[in-house]
């Protein structure tokens, strides 16, 4: 814990310190947050219905489960895991990963930008974690519903018989805590590398989040709570939205812009194919 704070401090301490530019690398447009929002909204929507029919285990279902039906085989190790500590560790890393945008995203704000809330950088960047979140969780939970796969601890002889006859005994795939983590923590390392693009603090940015994100997976495993393969989909998954959303909201550069007004596109077609001819001048 005084690690975390401590890091906590000094992360703060260095985007206090960071320069911001000029110009805001983040722009929203009205259709696509509906989009975006509105597919977060309805994943969580699919994730009600599958979750309606999700049935707990019974105690014979329970009796019945056998570590050499999983697959892939290099999962089988997890089920020797189980640690409600590590799982609670878990909880603070996650924690602490959130904290980290946090500061990153109090941060974006331009010295030339004026006072209104719904047209700063704040609410920009912060609409975007709103999106990530959204869709973070809202898939995850579909695929977790939808899949049903039994977590490791439930084919553990220490692990309580009441947390197996839990719904989210059968819930282990894909990490949720590890789709979080990495989401938030190339989020929070693409947001702060937008507005800092010449920082000597970037490395230290995406080392920290990362660091803890990983910290966060791998206290998963040891908790008894995920296979590797959840872990891993987890992983890429939230790496997948912490990365997308930033980019579709990020503002194309001069160079970017005049690049494409040289570019040419023409259909063609021989009658036997056809296809998009496309030429760059320079």
């Amino acid at each position: 814990m005084r690690f975390i704070y401590s890091f906590a401090f000094t992360i703060n301490t260095v985007l206090a310190v960071a320069q911001t530019p000029a110009e805001s690398p983040y722009n929203l447009k009205t259709g696509r947050e509906v989009v975006l929002l509105g597919a977060g909204v309805a994943s969580y929507g699919a994730a009600f219905v599958f979750n309606k029919k999700l049935d707990a285990f019974t105690p014979a279902e329970v009796q019945q489960l056998n570590v050499l039906n999983i697959t892939p085989h290099f999962d089988r190790r997890a089920t020797a895991k189980y640690s409600p500590s590590a799982a609670r560790l878990s909880d603070v890393t996650l924690i602490a990963d959130v904290a980290l945008t946090g500061g990153v995203i109090l941060a974006s704000r331009r010295p030339s930008e004026g006072n209104g809330f719904f047209t700063s950088d704040l609410y920009t960047v912060g609409v975007m974690y709103v999106e990530t979140m959204l869709l973070t969780n809202g898939i995850k939970s579909t695929v977790k519903d939808a899949v049903e796969r039994t977590r490791p601890f439930a084919y553990n002889t220490a692990a309580p018989l009441d947390d197996k006859l839990d719904k989210d005994a059968r819930r282990s795939f894909y990490s949720g805590h590890a789709s979080n983590a990495f989401a938030t923590a190339v989020f929070a390392a693409e947001v702060f590398r937008h507005y800092h693009p010449n920082s000597k603090a970037k490395p230290w940015i995406w080392v920290g989040s990362l660091g803890l994100a990983t910290g966060t997976a791998y206290l998963r495993y040891e908790a008894g709570q995920h296979f590797p393969s959840d872990l891993l989909v987890g992983a890429a998954m939230g790496s997948l939205a912490g990365w997308g959303v930033p980019k579709l909201h990020q503002n194309r550069t001069g160079s970017a812009q005049s690049a494409l007004k040289n570019v040419t596109a023409m259909p063609w077609s021989n009658g036997l194919a056809s296809g998009v001819y496309l030429r760059s001048s320079f």
